[in-house]
């Protein structure tokens, strides 16, 4: 494991680098194959192809397109450095140049001219890429060749390896007199050290004219005579070789091979443009099948490979984790939209009703403890307003008026008659203990230790019982 990316065989190899088949293993059982470019060990120590190497995922994370493989992550684990890019199911059009080749045959120019212009596009791109702050990179790639074009099943041609690009805010600098790229696909002014943008447009030319001619432009016995031939040599049309290429063609590629750069397309895509105006537009699924058809042995053998790794990485998956605790989004137990979830991940894949494999509804988790305790006290809050509001009203309700009662000697208890009468009969005698509402009267005792002063005692106010006619009721009894 390298992070969070198991590592497998390695499908491709450079003088820098070696590129292996990878594994994204994310959460919830989420796996994703991709393509991981590790530094060659004996150079991990070595500052400068350590700079190379990071300053490629730099420059390649600011570039998006379509023709350009993009740049997923960059690790440093165990005192190695990785790259993770997209897996691209494809070839190089190195190889598939030599695939057709050996079979006697050429590529077709539309297809040609198609996987070129989408090259030309990639670079532009490039070429138009900026930093943080909208400044300009000035990216050139520098290295354009076919072992740097990878044509897809789908059709569809991508620059990769930046990693001896040239770019403003680079921490790896070209030494003066330090060549960088493959000299048979370099202009002559970066020989001489200067690069531009025209500098890949030459280089892609120069796969141009390979590409339909199935020949090599430069070709010598050294590096010495291959660079003498780039700055000497008088370049032949590419009609030259393959009589039946239109015109059209044959002045657009020999154009981005001017000596000079002011001669050539100002930019990759104006390049792009004019190849696709000189050949007749080819649909990118024919280009995909014939990258199949040609590639067949080398991507069936990769696509076991692949299938082996899935296999295994699905009998290996982690355990599914478990439900969420008490507390947490309730779970969906019908046919409805899940709630979203934290995990980006889980965001993308749970996007439907949530049930068991067998199709039984999970049953619903039970109430936050929290609601409980709040549903209780507002109900204990209703329960003692009732209450102190009924007790107020009965209270209202008890008409009052205050009685001068001497301390020195208690009423007669036939004087005031009992409040409880209205509840055992409306005659009753009643003693002078009874005679008080709501509140007790004081004892004989305490009456008699009082103070000589009167005091004034609030009770109900009743007729005596002589004073009212019989069978008429004083209303005490309605409050029983």
């Amino acid at each position: 494991m390298v992070g969070r990316y198991a590592l497998h065989d390695a499908i491709a190899a450079g003088g820098m680098a070696t590129v292996h088949l990878g594994r994204l293993v994310g959460h919830a059982g989420f796996e994703r194959t991709v393509a991981i470019k590790r530094l060659h060990p004996q150079f991990v120590q070595d500052p400068e192809f350590v700079s190379m190497f990071l300053d490629e995922a730099r420059v390649v994370a600011r570039i998006r397109h379509p023709n350009v493989v993009p740049t997923l992550d960059v690790v440093n684990a165990d005192g190695e450095l990785f790259i993770v890019m997209e897996y691209v199911q494809g070839e190089s059009l190195s190889r598939l140049i030599k695939a057709t080749g050996a079979r006697g045959a050429r590529i077709p120019p539309d297809f040609a001219a198609a996987m070129v212009a989408g090259v030309l596009h990639g670079l532009h791109a490039a070429h138009e890429a900026k930093n943080e702050r909208g400044e300009p990179l000035d990216v050139v790639h520098r290295d354009i060749s076919p072992q740097n074009i990878l044509v897809g099943t789908d059709g569809v041609a991508r620059v990769l390896d930046f990693g001896v690009a040239k770019a403003a805010g680079r921490i790896q600098t070209t030494r003066e007199g330090q060549l960088k790229g493959k000299i048979a696909y370099m202009a002559p002014e970066q020989i001489s050290g200067v690069v531009a943008r025209t500098t890949d447009v030459y280089a892609a030319s120069v796969v141009l004219w390979e590409v339909l001619t199935g020949q090599r432009l430069f070709a010598g016995d050294n590096e010495a005579h291959v660079m003498k031939l780039a700055l000497e040599s008088r370049i032949a049309p590419p009609s030259t070789h393959v009589p039946d290429l239109p015109p059209a063609l044959d002045a657009v590629v020999m154009r981005g091979l001017s000596y000079e750069a002011s001669d050539r397309f100002p930019t990759a895509k104006e390049m792009a443009i004019a190849l696709e105006e000189a050949m007749p537009a080819v649909a990118v699924s024919k280009i995909g099948a014939w990258v199949e058809a040609t590639a067949s042995r080398s991507l069936v053998g990769r696509s076991e490979r692949i299938a082996a790794i899935e296999s295994n990485s699905s009998l290996h998956a982690p355990a599914r984790p478990p439900s969420p605790a008490v507390g947490s989004a309730p779970v969906v137990t019908q046919a409805v939209p899940a709630a979203p979830v934290v995990d980006d991940i889980q965001t993308q894949l749970s996007s439907g009703s949530v049930s068991t494999p067998g199709g039984a509804l999970l049953a619903p988790r039970r109430a936050r403890p929290r609601f409980l305790l709040v549903a209780a006290g507002a109900c204990s809050i209703v329960a003692a307003l009732l209450v102190a509001f009924t007790m107020r009203r009965g209270t209202r309700d008890v008409p009052t008026q205050a009685v001068d009662v001497p301390a020195a000697s208690p009423s007669p208890a036939s004087a005031l008659p009992d409040p409880t009468a209205a509840i055992s009969a409306p005659t009753a005698a009643a003693s002078s203990s009874s005679l008080l509402a709501p509140a007790a009267a004081p004892s004989a005792s305490a009456s008699s230790a009082a103070p000589s002063t009167p005091r004034r005692w609030r009770g109900p106010v009743q007729k005596p019982a002589s004073a009212r006619p019989p069978g008429v009721d004083d209303g005490t009894a309605d409050r029983k």
